[in-house]
């Protein structure tokens, strides 16, 4: 496997970083434990206009200060109170382009995963949606704002990451209502058929 490098994520194009993201593998080396999947589903939340961001209108606050980080770091935080959500932050510093990892396909410590999330035997909700994501990668708010090259979580790339066109479906993104037009946007990424992909699947 080869790791990916700030190129990959020092680009004005948080879409298409977002949907390039696709097939990439996310590694996190915590407390000991390696884990590890293939990301199968992506959004995407561009910088200052888009209402369904944390960074709209130039908003900034203690909770989002790891969106303005330098890219290749990792943007966590939490939603409803306990879900740990892993999103990677692109663009250039102070520019708070973000992707989220919405779902992955376990590869390496499904073990420890099923402990982390408290499940007994693997099936598609392991890591299906963000929230499990978090929770199976063994994430929490400390891991917020680390280096992707150089720390617990890093992203790879294999003779298998190259997802074809046809193979990808695109979407509104979920659960972002509440932002209007914004929210109808085509910025959700999957695999086609995985079926560790989250929501209702739109052809």
């Amino acid at each position: 496997m080869k790791k990916l490098q700030q190129k990959f994520y020092d680009r004005d194009d948080v879409i298409l970083i977002a949907r390039e993201l696709l097939g990439k593998i996310v590694v996190t080396e915590i407390d000991g434990k390696r884990t590890s999947g293939r990301i199968v589903e992506t959004e995407a939340y561009v910088a200052f206009t888009d209402k369904a961001s944390h960074s709209f209108a130039g908003r900034r606050t203690p909770k989002n200060e790891h969106m303005y980080c330098a890219p290749g770091r990792s943007y966590i935080y939490i939603c409803y109170g306990m879900h740990q959500m892993l999103n990677i932050v692109t663009n250039k510093k102070d520019i708070p382009d973000a992707v989220l990892i919405r779902a992955i396909e376990p590869i390496e410590g499904i073990n420890t995963m099923l402990e982390r999330t408290g499940k007994r035997l693997l099936d598609n909700t392991l890591t299906r949606g963000p929230g499990n994501v978090g929770k199976a990668l063994g994430l929490n708010k400390v891991h917020s704002g680390k280096d992707l090259l150089n720390g617990e979580i890093t992203v790879f790339e294999d003779k298998l990451s190259r997802v074809k066109d046809d193979a990808i479906g695109t979407s509104k993104r979920i659960g972002v209502e509440s932002a209007g037009a914004d929210g109808l946007l085509p910025y959700r990424f999957y695999i086609k058929g995985n079926k560790y992909v989250s929501g209702r699947l739109v052809r």
